[in-house]
C-alpha cells in the first residue's frame, strides 16, 4: 500500500492502492499533496498510468525490466534497465498551469555528447488536430531533485498531454502539479487495433543517445506518428541478443518486435545469437512481425580508411545471411531494414559519427515508420 500525508498529519490511502482510475475520471484531490504556499496540488503520475513498461512486477516503480531479471541478466543490463528511457504518461487537464517535479537516481545530469535535457529532463507534448505537438521541456539542473513550471497561461480547454521521462537517468518519483481546483484525468485508452505496443530492443541509440530531449528518440517519434504505445528496451553498449533477453521479450504481447542490436555485436555473435533469438520469439508469437535492423553507417566511414570494413560490412553480411536462412526455413512475418541510410547521407545525422542528432533520429523514425505502419495495419 502507498500512503500520502496531507497537511495536518492525516494519512490517506492513495488511489494507487485503490480501484483503477477510469479514463476521463478526475483524480481525487485528496490523493494529491497540496502546497499551501504555492496553491499547487501535486499528483504521483502513477495514478494516471505509466506507459512503456512491459512488466508490472518491477523492483522499483520506473524500472524497465521485471524484478526477477536482476538475477537473470548481466549486471550492466540490469543497471541500465533502471533508467527510464521510453517511459511516459498521457493525461488530460484544462488547467492553465502545469508543473512537474522529479527525483533522479543517477550521479550525472548530462554526458559530454548529450545534453541534460535528454539525459535527465522531462518532455511535454500536447495533442492537436494534426497530432502530437511539442509544448515544453523540463530542464534538469540539480541532483537529485528538480521542479519546473512546464507551461503557464494556457487558454481554457480540456486537452490531452504526453509527458516523457528521462532517457539516461532513473527516477524515484515524478509528480505533476496543477493549481487547487484544477483537475488531472487519465487519458482515453488507445483505440482498438492501436493498443498493443511496438517493442524496440537495442543499444545506446535505441535508448536515446544522443537525443536533445526525451521525445526526440526515434522510438518515441514512431509512437507519436503511429499513435500507439512503445516499449523501449535499449541498453547502452549492451544490446547483444542474449538468450536471457529473448526469454524476457517473449513474455510480452506486442504488435511488433524491432531488433536493433548490431552496433553492440560482432559477426561471430550475430551468427551465433540472432537465429535462436528470433526462433524463441516466433515459438511464442507465431504471427507477430519481427523486424531485424542493420547497423547504421558511421558518418565518417565515407572517408576514413577501414571504418566501413571494420564496423559494417562483415556485420551486415552476417545479419543478412541469418535473415535469409530464417526465411528459407519457413519463418514468416520477418522483415529487414538496411542500415546504410538510417542517419541520412550528408553527415549531419550524428553527434559523434555514431550516435544520432535529433535530425538523425527523425530520419530513422521515418524509415522505421514506413516499415511498421503497413505491417501493423495488416496485423490488426
Amino acid at each position: 500500500m502507498h500512503f500520502l500525508r496531507r497537511p495536518g498529519g492525516v494519512l490517506l490511502l492513495s488511489i494507487l492502492a485503490g480501484a483503477p482510475l477510469l479514463a476521463g475520471e478526475p483524480l481525487d484531490p485528496n490523493s494529491g499533496r497540496s502546497d499551501d504556499k504555492t496553491g499547487i496540488v501535486w499528483y504521483d503520475i502513477r495514478q494516471l498510468g505509466v506507459e512503456g513498461q512491459g512488466w508490472t512486477a518491477t523492483k522499483a516503480p520506473f524500472d524497465r525490466l521485471p524484478a526477477k531479471a536482476e538475477s537473470i541478466v548481466r549486471k550492466p543490463v540490469w543497471n541500465l534497465s533502471q533508467q527510464s528511457a521510453g517511459l511516459c504518461v498521457r493525461f488530460e487537464t484544462d488547467s492553465p498551469i502545469i508543473e512537474a517535479r522529479w527525483t533522479l537516481t543517477g550521479k550525472n545530469l548530462a554526458m559530454p555528447h548529450m545534453a541534460a535535457t535528454g539525459v535527465s529532463g522531462l518532455d511535454l507534448y500536447v495533442m492537436t488536430k494534426a497530432g502530437w505537438h511539442w509544448l515544453a521541456v523540463g530542464m534538469a539542473k540539480t541532483l537529485p531533485d528538480n521542479g519546473v513550471r512546464l507551461v503557464n497561461g494556457l487558454p481554457a480547454a480540456r486537452r490531452t498531454y504526453l509527458l516523457y521521462l528521462p532517457l539516461y537517468n532513473g527516477v524515484t518519483s515524478v509528480e505533476l502539479g496543477v493549481p487547487t481546483g484544477q483537475q488531472l484525468r487519465k487519458a482515453e485508452p488507445y483505440p482498438a487495433g492501436h493498443d498493443k505496443p511496438v517493442v524496440f530492443y537495442g543499444t545506446s541509440i535505441t535508448q536515446g543517445g544522443c537525443a536533445s530531449r526525451p521525445g526526440m528518440v526515434h522510438t518515441a517519434i514512431v509512437g507519436r506518428w503511429l499513435r500507439r504505445p512503445v516499449i523501449n528496451l535499449g541498453f547502452s553498449g549492451n544490446g547483444r541478443m542474449e538468450p536471457e533477453l529473448a526469454s524476457l521479450l517473449a513474455e510480452l504481447d506486442p504488435a511488433a518486435y524491432v531488433l536493433d542490436c548490431l552496433p553492440n555485436m560482432v559477426a561471430s555473435e550475430i551468427k551465433e545469437r540472432v537465429e535462436p533469438f528470433v526462433r524463441k520469439l516466433r515459438a511464442v508469437h507465431p504471427k507477430t512481425p519481427i523486424v531485424l535492423v542493420e547497423d547504421r553507417t558511421m558518418q565518417d566511414a565515407f572517408l576514413v580508411s577501414g571504418r566501413m570494413e571494420y564496423y559494417h560490412l562483415a556485420d551486415r553480411a552476417a545479419l543478412k545471411a541469418v535473415y535469409e536462412q530464417l526465411k528459407k526455413s519457413g519463418i514468416k512475418s520477418l522483415y529487414y531494414i538496411p542500415g546504410e541510410h538510417l542517419f541520412g547521407d550528408d553527415g549531419e545525422g550524428s553527434v559523434d559519427g555514431s550516435h544520432p542528432t535529433d535530425l538523425g533520429f527523425t530520419r530513422q523514425a521515418d524509415m522505421f515508420a514506413k516499415m511498421l505502419e503497413p505491417l501493423l495495419r495488416k496485423s490488426r
